[in-house]
């Protein structure tokens, strides 16, 4: 108790002969600049201690009478002189003076007891009573604030003062519950308050240490390197530094809270900024495992500060891996959007399988059970994705007017491109069978749809361009091959099942719309006009041969092709020949109706009506009642019978 009175003499401005002479012996071992420097600090604190004497004077009626009479400051001054023997001041000196002497002295745990005794005096302490608590609780935040921006050992016993006025009002409010007075406006009590207000001091102190982060760009991961390394260099072995002095104090679980709260406030509002990236937030998430593995907690060391650093850095990673995922989610589904962008031509497989699992490579780097997290969300975007894609082509097919074909294609090939990422994935990934199933599902859905409509948009341009085919010398049918062929041969996916089906498909379209156009055009009578059609179709058919050879490849062979075999028929001169002609149409197209052979025969330049008659007579004997499933191609094309003349001439 001796060291710590002679300790606190020079600090409070007080103190007995005998520590001014010690205080004398001491000044002259040190050098004379240190010596001046010591005497400027003391004539400062002596001031502050005038002007807060002053201002506790002031509260209490004692005292004001004295202001009124002296001034405050050479009361306050008389004050400091006062001898501090507890003795002289309970002999004659009045509450509000103890009060006041202990506040100076840093008792700040006499002066709660005492403040306290006032409060439940009478009369008009409980008024008195707040002012004090006010001013106590200013003077212990002036000595935190000290020891917080130095390393000043003098502060020592007034901190930890602080510290047990802390305690103390823990116990008086727990006193006040046990006693049964919980109808006491406890909530107003000022020292209720005082732990917040610690905590928001000390707070503040720490973020405004924290080094200011300055990036250049959104993604800017050099300059987010550098401030992380700050935080770890910097401002984390600062804070610790000062953390001695707390733990000394008894207040370093205070400390170390506040601490973890600047820190954990500061790295979420990094964390929270919508223009952070996936990779910055991976920085500060392999950021705090390091910390985490390093066993620092974040700023102490001590032993009583081990839990709550690792409540810190287990709560910053938490904090963190919810914002890493929310960013892969967007992230994964703006690229995707915009790799299937229907104005833009599809891209690569390995693009595509790139964007849903690089977030993955770059996760598993940093730690397994995060790429597990960012591997599952990352499917589940996808098919998020999938769900609105598939919105996006039904809105797409409900378009007024016809949708351009090539828009069409490009949304199959991109259905084939979806197919076979999932694919890939399904062995790079932890797919799992309901996810599997989803895909599939949102991907024949899409196909269906897709092909259906682009096949009847084929149909309605055909059947347009076809209905004058015959009479016209262009009607546009070659344009239509034409658009089909350029489409088809910068279709990506062409190795897919889906792609040799539609071309199949569109084949099989091409040879109905054109055979019924054929059929049911009205003939001329004029031998001139029947051998232009016939030169018309030689025409035609060889360019769909052309197109389909090189849109399918050796795939093109095992097309149907009748109109091969009506131009075999019309130009075989004989009639024996095209009897033996007819007979495979008969077995390839078991669906030939009798007005399907007469309406071909009527191209025929220069066929006799007893030619006809043993043509028909032979479909007769040949034909067969059963029809398949298979090669109905003339089941659904009508054609009106005809009645001829006697000369055969179809004229009559």
């Amino acid at each position: 108790m001796q060291k710590r009175k002679h300790s606190w003499a020079a600090f409070v401005g007080g103190g007995n002969k005998k520590g001014e002479k010690m205080a004398g012996e001491n000044a002259r071992i040190l050098p004379k600049a240190t010596q001046e420097e010591r005497k400027k600090q003391e004539a400062k604190r002596k001031g502050k201690l005038k002007t807060l004497a002053g201002k506790l004077l002031k509260t209490v009626v004692g005292g004001k009478e004295m202001v009124e009479k002296a001034g405050a400051e050479d009361v306050a001054g008389n004050l400091l002189k006062r001898p501090s023997s507890r003795k002289g001041v309970e002999r004659g000196t009045p509450a509000e003076e103890i009060i006041c002497r202990f506040i100076e002295q840093g008792k700040f745990l006499e002066a709660c007891d005492q403040i306290h005794n006032l409060e439940h005096s009478g009369n008009d302490g409980l008024r008195k009573s707040e002012s004090l608590y006010v001013l106590l609780a200013e003077r212990m935040w002036t000595v935190v604030g000290e020891a917080l921006s130095g390393s000043d050992r003098m502060l020592l016993e007034p901190l930890q003062s602080v510290g047990e006025s802390l305690k103390w009002e823990k116990q008086k409010e727990a006193e006040r519950l046990g006693n049964g007075l919980e109808t006491d406006p406890v909530s107003t009590w000022s020292p209720n308050f005082w732990r917040k207000d610690l905590e928001e001091k000390l707070i503040q102190y720490m973020t405004a240490q924290i080094p200011p982060f300055a990036s250049s760009s959104d993604t800017d991961e050099t300059a987010l390197n550098q401030h992380l390394s700050q935080l770890e260099t910097k401002f984390l072995p600062s804070l610790e530094h000062s953390s001695d002095v707390f733990r000394d104090a008894g207040l370093l679980v205070t400390y170390a809270r506040c601490c973890h709260a600047s820190l954990c406030s500061h790295l979420a509002t990094l964390t929270d900024s919508n223009c952070f990236s996936f990779s910055q937030s991976l920085l500060i998430y392999g950021w705090s495992i390091k910390m985490y593995k390093r066993g620092s907690q974040a700023c102490v060391r001590p032993e009583h500060s081990l839990s709550l650093g690792a409540q810190c850095l287990v709560w910053i990673l938490l904090k963190t891996e919810e914002k890493l995922l929310a960013t892969a989610r967007k992230e994964v589904g703006k690229a995707l959007k915009g790799a299937f962008d229907l104005g833009k031509p599809p891209c690569a497989d390995a693009a595509v399988i790139e964007i849903l699992t690089e977030k993955t490579e770059a996760a598993r780097r940093v730690s397994e059970s995060l790429s597990e997290k960012v591997e599952a969300e990352c499917l589940e975007e996808c098919l998020r994705f999938l769900e609105s894609y598939e919105d996006e082509v039904r809105s797409f097919l409900q378009l007024d007017g016809c949708p351009q074909i090539c828009s069409s294609l490009r949304i199959l090939e991109n259905c084939c491109l979806l197919r076979t990422v999932w694919h890939k994935l399904t062995y790079i990934c932890s797919v799992s069978t309901d996810q599997n199933v989803k895909v599939n599902g949102f991907l024949h859905r899409m196909e269906d749809d897709i092909m259906e409509h682009f096949l009847q948009t084929i149909t309605s341009k055909l059947k347009g361009t076809l209905k004058d085919h015959f009479k016209k010398c262009d009607s546009g049918f070659d344009h239509i091959l034409e658009s089909l062929k350029q489409n088809f041969l910068t279709f990506g996916k062409k190795n897919t099942d889906t792609y040799e089906v539609l071309v199949k498909a569109v084949n099989a379209i091409i040879i109905t719309e054109y055979m019924q156009a054929l059929l049911t055009t009205p003939r001329k009578t004029s031998a001139m006009q029947r051998r232009r059609i016939v030169n018309k179709i030689e025409e035609d058919h060889r360019m769909m041969q052309t197109i389909f050879k090189e849109c399918l490849g050796p795939a093109a062979g095992s097309l149907k092709d009748p109109i091969k075999a009506i131009l075999e028929l019309v130009q075989t001169s004989d009639p024996e020949g095209m009897k033996i002609a007819l007979l495979p149409i008969l077995k390839e197209f078991p669906d030939l109706r009798k007005e399907h052979l007469s309406a071909v025969l009527d191209i025929k330049d220069s066929l006799s009506r007893e030619d006809r008659a043993a043509l028909l007579k032979a479909f007769h004997d040949n034909c067969s009642d059963s029809e398949t499933e298979t090669n109905l191609l003339f089941a659904d094309i009508e054609v009106k019978p005809r009645k001829y003349g006697l000369c055969g001439c179809l004229c009559c």
